[in-house]
Formats: structure tokens, sequence, C-alpha cells
């Protein structure tokens, strides 16, 4: 009954590890939930190999999840000389734009401010930089009615756009463009469904603690089952913890913290803001607002303690709102944010250090296993599609040819369809052409049309919807990854609603 269906439930996590139990055998295993882990499953299941993807956690749990939700066009790394990454990044912001996910992904506004304390040749370089990546944009196949060109803007104008703008020193902006992610986590769980339609089984809460050639032993981390799996090649994407399973890579990790604000402090802006940091104006931080009323603003990005090191510290709160506030007439305090996150990356360790440098390493040991980590969520479908290659390579393997350029995600419709959709915008943004479905869990039960919290627009509907359609297993599934209030200071509040809803689903699960 579960066949190529898009579902993920819990009755279906246990009929598939109840069949891998009598029969192991499998063309490929990845290894991690993450969005390099379900690309690489999506993209093997596409080609016509047997897939078992296995999660130690939940989908998106680590630094997937935890990203800035920006798509980028690749502008920023083109002050590296990373011409080839800048354009690898427009062509994919292209595709989740137009075909892949254009329910999750929408152009994104942002204002440069030029404050009377900018140097004259940071203008330059800045302006410089947003021209050279709109020639980009346009040989990567944008048009500019989708990614609008570059241009400066009145200090009237700047305002209009984000009406919290401080005008004592402002001599204008530049008003430039990329794209907004709706919610990295739900882009996760989209390619994770769309796996599942190609055959992939999803499997969170098994824990793979060792790989020898393709033999995988896993354990199921609710039961303490083990669970053998006979490989015929398997793909790590693991991330900042790949060298747990393969000692060979050398790793260190770096730390992004991102925070979050009401909105309505900032005058509800309309645009995105981004601000160079002092004496570092290659990096910038940026306030991005949000669909749920809040404004994420983000993000530091320094060395990290330990490949669990996720704590935001008082420093980098004051870090991220120091910078933000030199653009601002209104100052925000330590008092205003409502909320907090921090994720890391993993870094190869002849990496340069910084922000700029995001490429991927694929890795392939002697026994073919293949590990993939670096590069950034924008073009997740890329460093997939080559690992897959690698693997099918190193392995010997037959496959077809990658095809996930082509395949839409579960809830992508073109933009005329998805305006068309008879729900709030907001659950469109989310669900896409699903949105309605979403909301027909609730017929005949109008307290589900209810909000989870007063302060956040999450209505409890999409817990019911994660549980019965997402693999959400636990509370903290609902509240910190299928919905982001886990994220604010609402939490505990939120978690009560959802443990609620579980027991209530859980003779239906």
């Amino acid at each position: 009954m579960y066949e190529h269906s898009t579902f993920l439930t819990a009755s279906r996590r246990t009929a598939t590890l109840s069949e891998l139990a009598e029969r192991p055998a499998v063309d490929v295993v990845v290894v991690g939930g993450g969005i390099t882990g379900v690309g690489a499953a999506l993209d093997a299941a596409s080609r016509g190999l047997s897939v078992v993807l296995v999660e130690r956690a939940d989908l998106a749990s680590g630094t997937s999840g935890a990203s800035s939700r920006v798509i980028h066009g690749g502008t920023r790394y083109l002050a590296a000389g990373g011409v080839g990454l800048a354009w690898e990044s427009a062509a994919e912001r292209r595709l989740l734009l137009q075909r892949i996910a254009p329910h999750l992904v929408r152009p994104m506004p942002m204002l440069i401010p030029e404050l009377g304390d900018t140097p004259a040749r940071t203008r330059r370089l800045t302006r410089l930089g947003l021209h050279v990546g709109d020639v980009v944009r346009r040989t990567s196949g944008v048009s500019s009615r989708i990614i609008p060109k570059p241009r400066r803007v009145s200090t009237a104008e700047a305002e209009g756009l984000f009406p919290s703008l401080r005008r004592d020193d402002l001599s204008g902006a530049m008003l430039s463009f990329d794209a907004q992610l709706e919610d990295d986590a739900r882009l996760v769980v989209a390619v994770a469904r769309t796996a599942a339609e190609y055959g992939a089984s999803i499997l969170t809460r098994v824990e793979a603690r060792t790989i020898d050639g393709g033999r995988v032993a896993c354990v199921d981390t609710l039961t303490g089952t083990p669970l053998r799996l006979d490989a015929r090649a398997v793909i790590n994407a693991t991330g900042v913890w790949a060298a747990d399973l393969e000692p060979a890579l050398h790793l260190t990790a770096r730390k992004g913290v991102h925070l979050l604000v009401p909105a309505e402090l900032l005058g509800s802006p309309r645009t995105a803001l981004a601000v160079p940091v002092a004496g570092r104006p290659e990096h910038v931080a940026f306030a991005i607002p949000q669909s749920d009323g809040l404004m994420l603003i983000g993000v530091t990005d320094r060395p990290a303690a330990s490949s669990d090191d996720v704590s935001v510290e008082a420093e980098d709160v004051a870090s991220l709102l120091g910078t933000i506030n030199r653009a601002l007439a209104v100052q925000l305090r330590t008092e205003d944010v409502v909320g907090s996150y921090a994720g890391l990356r993993p870094v190869l360790e002849d990496e340069k250090d910084g922000d700029l440098e995001r490429k991927h390493a694929i890795v392939v040991t002697d026994d073919g296993t293949v590990s993939v980590v670096g590069g950034k969520l924008t073009t997740y479908r890329r460093m997939a599609a080559e690992a897959v290659d690698r693997m099918v390579s190193a392995n010997m393997m037959w496959a077809g040819e990658c095809l996930t350029a082509d395949i839409p995600l579960v809830g992508a419709a073109s933009p005329r369809r998805l305006a068309e959709v008879d729900a709030d915008e907001r659950l469109v943004h989310r669900y896409g052409i699903e949105a309605p479905q979403v909301l027909a869990l609730a017929d005949g039960r109008a307290e589900l049309l209810e909000r989870v919290v007063p302060q956040l627009p999450v209505l409890r509907v999409e817990l019911v919807w994660a549980i019965e359609r997402e693999l959400a297993m636990t509370a903290e599934d609902l509240i910190d990854r299928r919905t982001r209030i886990g994220q604010t200071r609402y939490r505990d509040e939120a978690l009560k609603v959802a443990r609620r809803l579980l027991d209530m689903a859980l003779p239906a699960r």
C-alpha cells in the first residue's frame, strides 16, 4: 500500500523495517537525513536504484534545519574569485525557483544601505559585485521579470521599503534581488517525500553504527532492535559527523547564529536588509522578513567548539544586533529577541577561514563508500548528483542518467497555479498545492484551525498533517522542524499542544 506514495508515516516505517529485516539487500544505503542525504536518495531512486535512507534522529535535525533560508545566486562568492561557484549557485537557484520548488522558493528584494561610515571603496565594490552578479543571473537563464536587475534607490524609497532605516547619514541604498527559502526543514521534508514517491525507503530514528564495505550495521533507536543492511554501495551524507563513520575525513566545523525579532518592531519591512560587518566588508549581517511575522537576523560565522556546539552565546547576539543597529533608527535590544538558533557546517581542514569558500568535496574510499561533505544548501541537488555519479562509477553499477533537474517536489506548481490555490498565502508558501489537503484534515474539528500558540500563525492542523504525512514522531519533531515554533520563546507552550495531538493521533499512526 505504500509503494510510490509520498506519505511518510510511522506505520510505513514499521512495515519497511520488517521487510528489510527479512530481505536486507539493497542497491544503495544513504546515511543522513539532511538536505544532501535526501537529495542523494531522490537522485538514486529516480535513476532506478533501490534506496534506503537511515537517519539517527529526525529529518533536517542537523545543519539543514538551521540555515539562513536564502537560496543564493552566488554574488557573494564573486568577491573571492569564485565565478564557477557563483554560476553554479545561480543555475541551481533558477531550477528551484522555476521548476523544483516554486512554492518554497521565491524572489527576495534586499536593501544594502549606503551609510555615512561606509567607505567609498566598499560602495564601489558592492555595486560592481551586484552588477557582475546580474551578468551571472542572465547567463544562468533567469529572466529579469523573476529576479530583477539591481538598482540604486533614493533615501526616501529606501525608507519606504524598510521603514526603520536611519536617515541621519543615509545617502541612498542599492536594491538587489536574490531568492528566499520559506523554510529549510520543509525543503528537506519535501525532497524526502518525493524520494519516497520514487520508491526510496526513508527511515528516521535508525542509526548507522558502522560501515564495512556495503554492510551497514544499524539500530532502531526507538526499540533497540539491530538492523543489518547489505548494500551494493553506501553514501555517507552525515555532514559535520561524517568523520564518525569515515575516519579518513579531516573536518572542522563553523557555527552560524541567527536571531528572531518581531517584524513590527522594524515597521514590518517589505524587503530584507544587508549591513556590512565593521572591518570585514565582505561579510554581512542581514534581516529578512518571514511569513510568520518575524524577522530573521543573521549570521555570525566563527569556529565551533565541537560538532555538538549549537549554543547561542551572548557575544553572538551582541555582535548581530550591533551590526544591524548601525543601519536602524530603532535600536534593537537583547530583550527584543524572541527566538534564536545556531547551526554548524562542515569545513574541510584545508578550506579557507570564513564564509566565502563553500565548495564541497566527495571522497571515495577503497571499499567504494562515498562521503560528501561541505558545500551549501543552494546546490544540494548538484552535490547529490555528483555523489551518485561517483558511487555508480566506483562500484561499477548500472544506473540511469540524473533526472532531478526536471523533478518537481511534492507541492510544487507554476506560480500561476499556486496563486489560484484556495488557501492562505502562508500555507501555500509552505505546502504549495497541498495546502487545501492540509486544511481538509480539520474538517469537522474546528479546534484544529486554531493557532498552536497565539503569537504565531501556525495552525494545529499543520501538526496533524506532519504526523499523518511527514513522519513526525515526537512533539519535538513537530515543533522544532515541521514548524519552527521551537526556535522561539513559545516552545514550551507549543510542546504541550503537540503532545496532546500526538496522543490523539496514536491509534491511527
